[in-house]
């Protein structure tokens, strides 16, 4: 199965269960894989045919923007399910990062990997 990624898309989010996170927001990065066949967008070389890398970031800055979680477990669920019943993708493998919420470590944060059935 070929893949369909978004690197390093970064959210401005509420997130947090400490108090003082729950007044401010935070940045988060996404790292995104999508199993979807290319083999007839590559065809027909036509956008409708593909998997809109566009379209799914958009969706997505848009959830997580409006999104109040206390855990990134919850989150990342979220995003996946969007993505893959409203973008007809059959698997998704999800990182969801948050950087500086561990002092001496880049970025702490959770990988999923969810399939449609």
């Amino acid at each position: 199965m070929d893949h369909v990624f978004i690197e390093g898309l970064e959210i401005e989010a509420l997130i947090g269960i400490y108090d003082w996170e729950r007044r401010i927001r935070q940045p988060l990065v996404f790292d995104i894989e999508m199993a979807f066949d290319n083999r007839i967008p590559a065809a027909t070389d036509a956008i409708a045919d593909t998997l809109n890398y566009k379209a799914v970031s958009n969706r997505i800055v848009e959830y997580v923007s409006q999104s109040s979680f206390e855990l990134v477990e919850t989150l990342a669920e979220r995003v996946a399910q969007i993505v893959i019943t409203e973008f007809g993708v059959q698997r998704v493998r999800l990182k969801l990062s948050k950087p500086g919420a561990v002092r001496g470590a880049r970025a702490v944060g959770v990988m999923i990997e969810r399939s449609a059935s």
